[in-house]
């Protein structure tokens, strides 16, 4: 079970309220990001922000500059992001980080990712029409 050791009695709490994607493909990290100079694989994404292995919870929430990067394209999604939660669970912890600001088209860019993504992960045969639509709706969970 996954605690949130934050300190902040949930005033930092993430609250995506857009559908949350396992940024892995056949069991492989597919999505990663670039911060402070080092490549971390991306635990889930979402149009609202992301998830990351973190060994310890930050003192505070901060803003940093991120690049989003996708295993196989040389494409990347630049922008700023903030710190929201850590999570503690099995294998270690997670810091949960909300986007802030896009550079350029890159909320477009990071929707038509997860649009590709989300049709090829799919156990059921689904048109691009309906993983778009699923990607910019509410979560499904």
């Amino acid at each position: 079970m996954a605690e949130d050791v934050t300190g902040s009695g949930g005033e930092h709490a993430e609250r995506r309220r857009r559908q949350r994607f396992v940024a892995k493909r056949w069991g492989n990290a597919c999505f990663w990001v670039l911060v402070d100079g080092e490549r971390l694989p991306l635990n889930d994404l979402s149009l609202e922000g992301f998830s990351m292995p973190a060994g310890s919870p930050l003192p505070e929430p901060r803003s940093f500059p991120f690049v989003l990067q996708i295993e196989g394209i040389p494409d990347e999604i630049r922008g700023e992001a903030r710190t929201m939660n850590f999570v503690v669970g099995e294998g270690g912890g997670q810091l949960g980080c909300r986007f802030v600001s896009f550079v350029g088209e890159g909320d477009a860019r990071l929707h038509e990712w997860l649009t590709v993504h989300l049709i090829s992960t799919a156990t059921l045969r689904i048109s691009e029409k309906e993983a778009a639509a699923i990607v910019a709706g509410p979560s499904l969970i």
